[in-house]
Formats: C-alpha cells, sequence, structure tokens
C-alpha cells in the first residue's frame, strides 16, 4: 500500500531541506526516507530532511535528518525556513516563534511584509567553548589548536552551537582541497561525535568568506550553525567585530554575538523553491 506524502523544499542561503508537517502528515522511519529522499538522481535532491512538529514547552519543534540518514541537533537555516513555513501555512499568526531543537528551545522573529516573511531572526543561545563530549582534548577546548590530516596541520578553534565546528581560517580558500580533507577532520580522533570543518578566509572589508564541510551532509551551500561558529571563533582570534556578514556558497548571513546577554544572533532569509507530492511504501 502506498500514501502521498505532501512536502516543501526550502533553503535558506543555499542549505536546501524537505520539510514535511508531521501534524497532518505523520513520518515513520525518517532516517531512511532521508537518504532516499535526499538523492539528486533518484529522489528529491537536498541536504537532509526536516520534521516540523508540536510541542509541549514550546510553540513548534523541529527534527532534522542529515542526507546520511543521522540526526542533527541543530541548524540555522532550517530553523528560519520553518519560521516561514509555519507563518505563511497559517499555523500561527504571531510574528514570535518558539521553537524545541534538540539543542534546546530557539526563539524565532519573523520579518512580515504583505504576509510573506522574508528574513528570520534567530536567537542561536550561548556558544559552547568547553564540551568534552565533542572534544577529546584535556578540558574539551581548543583555540587555535593544531590538527593534522593528509599531511598537513590545519590550526583551528572548536565552538559548539550544540553541535560541534572546529573554525580554520587560511589565507586563501581556493588553495584548499575541501573534498579531501572535511572528510577526514570530520572523522579525526580528537572529535568524538564527529564534526563540522569551516574554512575561512577574512576578506579586507572584514566580511568572513567561509566553505563548510557538514557533518553527515559533505560540501553544502551553506550552514547556519557553522557561520554562528565562525564569527564565534573570529572574535575568540582577534579577526572581527562582534557583528560581520558571513558569505557563504549559498548566500550571506549577517552574524551577531550579543556582549550584553553572550547569545548569538543569526538573521538571513529563508525562501520557498517548490512544493510537491511524493509517493511512499506503508
Amino acid at each position: 500500500m502506498t500514501r502521498i506524502v505532501d512536502f516543501t523544499k526550502m533553503h535558506g542561503a543555499g542549505n536546501d531541506y524537505i520539510y514535511v508537517n508531521t501534524l497532518t502528515c505523520p513520518i515513520e522511519d525518517p532516517e531512511a526516507l532521508a537518504i532516499r529522499w535526499s538523492r539528486y538522481h533518484t529522489g528529491i535532491g537536498s541536504d537532509g530532511l526536516v520534521l516540523i512538529g508540536g510541542s509541549k514547552v514550546a510553540d513548534f519543534s523541529m527534527r532534522i535528518f542529515n542526507a546520511d540518514g543521522s540526526e542533527a541537533k541543530m541548524c540555522g537555516n532550517a530553523s528560519r525556513c520553518i519560521g516561514k513555513y509555519v507563518y505563511e501555512h497559517g499555523l500561527t499568526k504571531s510574528d514570535s516563534v518558539r521553537l524545541e531543537t534538540l539543542s534546546g528551545i530557539k526563539v524565532l522573529k519573523l520579518n512580515v511584509e504583505d504576509g510573506h516573511v522574508n528574513r528570520v531572526t534567530v536567537d542561536m543561545g550561548l556558544p559552547v567553548l568547553c564540551n568534552k563530549s565533542q572534544l577529546a582534548t584535556s578540558d574539551g577546548s581548543l583555540k587555535d589548536g593544531e590538527v593534522e590530516v593528509a599531511g598537513k596541520t590545519f590550526r583551528g578553534t572548536f565552538v559548539s552551537m550544540g553541535n560541534p565546528h572546529f573554525v580554520i581560517f587560511v589565507d586563501d580558500l581556493s588553495k584548499i582541497d575541501i573534498p579531501t580533507v572535511g572528510p577526514l577532520l570530520e572523522h579525526h580522533p580528537l572529535f568524538p561525535e564527529r564534526v563540522n570543518v569551516e574554512f575561512v578566509e577574512v576578506q579586507p572589508d572584514g566580511v568572513l568568506r567561509m566553505r563548510v564541510w557538514e557533518r553527515g551532509s559533505g560540501i553544502t551551500m551553506a550552514c547556519g550553525t557553522g557561520a554562528c561558529a565562525t564569527l564565534v571563533a573570529a572574535v575568540l582570534n582577534g579577526k572581527s567585530a562582534r557583528e560581520s556578514v558571513v558569505r557563504m556558497d549559498g548566500g550571506d548571513l549577517t552574524i551577531r554575538w550579543d556582549e550584553t546577554d553572550g547569545k548569538v544572533y543569526m538573521t538571513g532569509e529563508a525562501v520557498v523553491v517548490f512544493e510537491g507530492k511524493i509517493e511512499e511504501q506503508e
């Protein structure tokens, strides 16, 4: 027996996911569906699958599964898209949405014009610089530390935004062989839960030009939590002010690390690519 699943494909700065409203369409085995649907030639094509659900502690909940079926704790780009989805589908009339994620409740501030959400600011919470479960150093922290892979030494800073990131500043992004060193760093023994890797070149105008190797997905057009980790690492290493534009392959995000409350705020677009239906075996 088969059933029809309604979905929406959306992207934030090029970071594209398949969104399903599980309030009306429950999903079983999302790990397998994420793998199958994310394939570009035989599926829908995406960086993963995002499930929108109800919540007992917030307005809505989010579960996110990477293209390899692994579950992520948080995705900033996906959370912005959920804000747009729930407002434009009439699930809420508020321009402030509380979203339950595996890394805590995130608050979304929606910029609404003529009934459409064009930009969303996400309170991404406090960055974590010490986490022994995600980083196998003596104290669970690493600032401008050395990691060697493929006979090369990379200097990077660990920042967790709910999920782990290793931010590496380079002089010339074009000289980094990301398809080779990305997976080696992701699976390095230093990172017990694997890691997202950001390669960052500081531009003359202060823009942080970043490319990302995402844990479980590989090279993606953008990563919201990665952009946040990049700004935090840049501040810690004296390379940026506390607010800057992070420019990724898919577009720009404005990131601010507030000096008063210590939280990181991310602002960017959320775009509907298309809506569709897919037939699935029950």
